[in-house]
C-alpha cells in the first residue's frame, strides 16, 4: 500500500478528471503551501542544531552544483530531440533544474513512515538546489536569444521569493532555537506535519486534473521526456549522494530532488523572465507528468535504486 498521504493527491486527481466541484480556496492553499515550507526549514533547522560545521560545505556545494548542472543537460534534450523552441527548452529545463518542495515533503514522509534515517541537512539541499537551475537556464536562454536583461536582478527575485525566504527562515529559526525552546510551536508545524501535507496534496491533485485536461497528445516527444527524464536524474542524484559517502535516506533526499520538477519557485521566475515560453505547457509536465509519477511510483523504485548501488558497490 502507498503511504496515505498519496491517496490523497490520487483523491485530487480523481475529483478533477470527473468535474466535481470539490475545490480548496486559494487562501487554504496560501497558508497550507506556507505551513508545509516553514515545517519543512523547521523540521531541517532542529536537526542541524549544535551539529552545524565547515566540513557540510563540500557536500551542500555538491547539491547546489546537480541543481545548476540539471538544466545544461536537459536543455538540449528538449531542443533537439523534443524540438521545442529556444524559450520553451529554457523553461522547462528550469522547471527541471529546480526542485519540488512538495515531492520533498513526500520523501521526508515515506523516509519517517519506514524508519530511515537521513542527515539534517539534507532540508538545505531544497534550497541549495532551487535558485541555480532557475539561474543558469534564464542565463542560458539569453545567451542563445540574444535578449537581454538585469541577472542581478533576476537573483535578488529569486532569492527573495516566498519559498526561498520560508524555507531558509525555517532552517535558520529551528537551528537558532533547538527542539527544547520550540517547543511551544512545535504541536502546529511537526505534529500536523503529514495532515499538512495530505491537503496541500490534495490541492495538487486537483491542480494536476486541470493541467491533463485537455490532454496534449500533440506532445508525445515531451511526454515521453517527462516520463523518463525523472529516473536518469534520479541516478545522477544517487550516484553523487554515494560518491560522497551519504547515508542512504540523504541520497534517497537527493535522488528525488534530481528526479522533480519545480511547479511553484520556477514558473514565477520564468513568467516574468522568459515571456515568450508557455507556462502551462511547464506546467503540464512538471506537475502533470512528473510530480504525480513521483510521488506514486518513482520515490520507492527511487528507494531500491539507491539500495541496489549502495549494495553492489557501485561507490
Amino acid at each position: 500500500m502507498p503511504d496515505i498521504v498519496v491517496t490523497f493527491f490520487a483523491l485530487g486527481v480523481i475529483a478533477g478528471l470527473a468535474r466535481s466541484d470539490l475545490q480548496v480556496p486559494k487562501a487554504t492553499y496560501d497558508t497550507l503551501s506556507i505551513l508545509l515550507m516553514l515545517t519543512i526549514g523547521l523540521k531541517g533547522g532542529l536537526a542541524l542544531h549544535g551539529q552545524l560545521s565547515l566540513a557540510l560545505v563540500p557536500e551542500l556545494l555538491a547539491a547546489a552544483l546537480l541543481g545548476g548542472v540539471i538544466p545544461l543537460v536537459c536543455y538540449p534534450l528538449l531542443r533537439r530531440i523534443v524540438k521545442l523552441d529556444n524559450a520553451n527548452s529554457a523553461s522547462i529545463a528550469a522547471h527541471y533544474g529546480s526542485v519540488s518542495a512538495g515531492t520533498f515533503a513526500v520523501v521526508l514522509a515515506y523516509l519517517e513512515s519506514r524508519g530511515i534515517t537521513y542527515s539534517p541537512q539534507a532540508t538545505l539541499y531544497l534550497v541549495l538546489m532551487e535558485l541555480p537551475a532557475i539561474v543558469v537556464a534564464i542565463i542560458l536562454y539569453r545567451r542563445l536569444s540574444g535578449a537581454t536583461g538585469n541577472v542581478g536582478h533576476l537573483v535578488h527575485e529569486a532569492l527573495t521569493g516566498r519559498g526561498v525566504i520560508l524555507l531558509a527562515g525555517g532552517v535558520i529559526i529551528g537551528y537558532l532555537y533547538g527542539a527544547e525552546r520550540a517547543e511551544t510551536v512545535a504541536p502546529l508545524f511537526m505534529t500536523a506535519f503529514k495532515g499538512l501535507l495530505a491537503l496541500f496534496l490534495l490541492e495538487m491533485g486537483l491542480c494536476t486534473a486541470k493541467c491533463m485536461q485537455p490532454f496534449p497528445w500533440g506532445q508525445w516527444r515531451l511526454i515521453v521526456f517527462a516520463l523518463c527524464m525523472p529516473f536518469a536524474l534520479a541516478f545522477a542524484g544517487a550516484a553523487m549522494g554515494h560518491l560522497m559517502g551519504l547515508p542512504a535516506g540523504s541520497v534517497l533526499v537527493l535522488a528525488t530532488l534530481a528526479a522533480s520538477a519545480s511547479y511553484i519557485a520556477a514558473p514565477a521566475a520564468i513568467r516574468g523572465a522568459i515571456p515568450e515560453a508557455d507556462i502551462g505547457l511547464a506546467m503540464f509536465v512538471s506537475l502533470g507528468i512528473t510530480f504525480t509519477l513521483n510521488v506514486t511510483l518513482g520515490i520507492p523504485f527511487y528507494h531500491r535504486l539507491v539500495d541496489w548501488m549502495g549494495g553492489a558497490g557501485l561507490f
